[in-house]
């Protein structure tokens, strides 16, 4: 039993896909976090330009 374990704890060959799922997993959430902390941001810029693409047409048909 002790030797099984031995041999468990040296064996490595799949460390290096839990590294790449960890590290994907981090760059998805990261995205995420960021897409949700820009959503509202981009929502006042979009109403504003449409404001102002609004106001330009009133001004340029009258």
């Amino acid at each position: 039993m002790v030797k099984t374990l031995a041999c468990f704890r040296k064996e490595d060959s799949g460390a290096v896909t839990v590294d790449w799922v960890i590290l994907t997993a981090a760059v998805v959430g990261l995205a995420l976090i960021s897409y949700v902390g820009l959503a509202d941001s981009n929502q006042q810029v979009t109403s504003s330009t449409a404001a102002t693409i609004l106001t330009a047409e009133d001004f340029l048909t009258n």
